[in-house]
């Protein structure tokens, strides 16, 4: 995503309710009861106003609601509510409405970035079974917004103060992450975030890539990926002009990130880089889709069914998402200073 969109107007971060039966009505009225009231009227909810209403009574609030054409006074929270086809959901259980909510929030979302109404989307989780019940055949959030948007690729960044790994590969079996692995596709993902960390305001981005195998390889004993694959492309990555190191050991890689060393580390299939990541920062880590002609940036957990509308639904990783959505914007922190680890 160009750096270069107009923010002339005051910034706008969209955020989509996700699943209606799962938390994301929770954590959002959660997160948004935190935001000072100076800071709400940055951010519009797609979703369902009486299903964020009853997120609000379940956890002690009185909000004020208003809408886009009418933003109401400040400290309101901003409700873009989307026509849904049903309704018909039970807290706490996949269904068909539900998926076909979150894909309508999605959706609605995406328009409103396409014209210029919002700068960021900034997702709660749906839930990929109600997703596909609905007749929505996608494997995630990421996927979705690829199709909505026209794009023929995304990467998956997982972000936060302490530690960030950009995939070249997500949710697809292991033997087939493998099997895509290829210099093309290394160094698609090393330019992406080059670009991404640019637009964050580093100047030169520090970017390390994950070996594959155990020891990458001990030069071929473990396996040639390696050699055949990742060796060459971290060399025209540095005929490019970037500032890329690899391929280095997993299991030294992300230690050496995690003590400033790199910037973002490039993992090669989905749990090399989820692990580590959730690992040193599970609350503050977020999700964001690299690739797409729109920003986007998520929570990164998922709809948590088993404890949705009990009012025990940890909001921390919503808010760092809108931190980071600010960011992304070039603002400072809705939220303040991270918490201490």
């Amino acid at each position: 995503m160009s750096s270069s969109q107009d923010l002339s107007r005051d910034w706008k971060i969209g955020i989509t309710m996700g699943d209606p039966c799962g938390v994301g009505a929770e954590i959002i009225m959660q997160a948004l009861a935190e935001a000072p009231a100076r800071q709400r009227g940055h951010f519009i909810v797609f979703g369902h106003q009486p299903t964020l209403a009853r997120a609000a009574a379940l956890a002690g609030l009185d909000p004020v609601f208003a809408t886009p054409d009418a933003p109401g006074p400040a400290g309101s929270i901003v409700v873009a509510d989307v026509a849904l086809a049903s309704t018909d959901w039970t807290d706490g259980q996949a269904s068909a409405a539900g998926g076909d909510a979150a894909y309508r929030f999605i959706e609605a979302a995406v328009r409103a970035c396409q014209a210029g109404v919002i700068d960021v989307i900034a997702t709660a989780p749906l839930n990929k079974s109600a997703l596909h019940a609905a007749g929505h055949h996608f494997d995630g959030h990421t996927e979705l917004l690829a199709h909505l948007t026209g794009s023929k690729k995304s990467f998956m960044l997982l972000a936060s103060d302490r530690l960030s790994a950009i995939h070249t590969t997500t949710h697809v079996a292991l033997a087939e992450a493998i099997r895509r692995l290829n210099p093309a596709r290394i160094v698609d993902t090393v330019v992406h975030a080059d670009a991404h960390f640019r637009e964050l305001g580093v100047a030169r981005p520090r970017i390390a890539v994950a070996g594959l195998n155990p020891h990458c390889g001990e030069n071929g004993i473990f396996g040639t990926e390696d050699i055949d694959h990742i060796v060459p492309a971290v060399r025209q990555c540095r005929e490019m002009g970037l500032d890329v190191s690899g391929p280095i050991s997993a299991d030294t890689v992300f230690h050496r990130a995690l003590r400033g060393e790199f910037d973002v580390v490039v993992a090669h299939y989905h749990d090399q880089g989820h692990i580590p990541t959730k690992l040193v920062a599970f609350d503050e880590t977020v999700n964001v889709s690299l690739g797409l002609p729109i920003r986007r940036v998520s929570v990164d957990h998922g709809t948590a069914y088993d404890i949705a509308w009990r009012g025990v639904a940890n909001h921390r990783n919503m808010k760092a998402a809108l931190d980071y959505g600010a960011r992304m914007l070039g603002q400072a922190r809705v939220f303040g200073e991270p918490a201490d680890a």
